[in-house]
């Protein structure tokens, strides 16, 4: 049995997809099964609730040889340290509890570099690695950069105004990753029943890029300008909490960017077997995922 939290997330329902393709028993966590395709519903076995709660896992986690796990969004967690460890701990004693045999999260680059310990969110993302770990599990930690599917949270303003915006340098060259190579990766790992041990697996993208590189590839697949405008971090700040995002997470946000802009996402070498493993370019994904998404905008 393969369990799947989070499966109608964006890389999670990619997740789910593959590993149903592959004819494979699933179990799913999920708090509104209603939310899952018709279609999904019928070849799954479903575990309502949230995967934070001990009684939930209790029952997703009996019989279960691999999980993949990747937590939800919680803007409103009060610190980076709860949304990460705080969720997962009920999870790192389901595991030990029910002899799980391998587990695959989805986490951040930067373990080992002199930011790691101040990168907010990605030092949070570190410290549940180590909690799962820590169980003794078969691991397999998806480190991760940025998303190109980040960019769609700006798709109207980039169809309206023709810009997007963020507080990073816009020279500053940084792997991009996107979720569809992040999905192949982990449902690759899901039904493999071979591998042991615990390691890091980074996932940097096909090619380095900065947000200047970004507008320009945007302008010529979209037929029209885009820009890329930086923004002071008091700003982005000010916009995460007026959305609703808490103090303490938008603090550790800032915080992520910050390391990023001083090496936090240097620390591993790119070779070629990156672009073999996610090889989708930021011009492919424009095409395909950016261009209709700002049609339909």
């Amino acid at each position: 049995m393969i369990v799947i939290t989070a499966p109608t997330g964006n890389i999670g329902h990619q997740v789910l997809d593959r590993v149903l393709a592959a004819g494979r028993p699933v179990r799913v966590v999920v708090r509104d099964p209603a939310k899952l395709p018709a279609a999904v519903r019928d070849r799954v076995e479903v575990v309502q609730g949230s995967h934070g709660d001990p009684a939930v896992l209790d029952a997703a986690f009996a019989g279960a040889r691999t999980v993949f796990w990747l937590l939800p969004t919680d803007r409103r967690a009060a610190t980076a340290e709860d949304a990460y460890t705080g969720f997962t701990r009920p999870a790192a004693e389901a595991l030990r509890a029910h002899a799980v045999g391998r587990v695959v999260d989805v986490t951040a680059l930067g373990r080992g570099t002199p930011w790691a310990g101040r990168a907010g969110h990605v030092t949070a993302s570190l410290a549940m690695d180590d909690l799962i770990a820590g169980t003794g599990v078969a691991f397999r930690a998806l480190a991760l950069p940025g998303f190109m599917d980040n960019l769609l949270r700006q798709t109207r303003a980039i169809k309206e105004q023709g810009v997007f915006v963020d507080m990073l340098p816009a020279d500053l060259r940084l792997p991009a990753v996107a979720t569809r190579d992040v999905a192949a990766v982990a449902a690759r790992l899901l039904l493999d029943d071979a591998w042991t041990g615990q390691e890091s697996v980074p996932l940097l993208g096909p090619e380095d890029l900065s947000y200047a590189d970004m507008a320009a590839v945007a302008s010529e697949v979209l037929g029209t300008p885009v820009a890329y405008r930086r923004i002071p971090a008091q700003a982005l700040a000010e916009y995460l909490t007026g959305a609703g995002t808490s103090p303490g997470m938008a603090r550790s946000l800032l915080d992520m960017m910050t390391a990023k802009e001083n090496g936090l996402d240097a620390g591993v070498v790119r070779t070629a077997r990156h672009a073999i493993d996610t090889p989708t370019t930021f011009r492919q994904w424009c095409e395909d995922v950016l261009k209709p998404a700002v049609a339909a905008a």
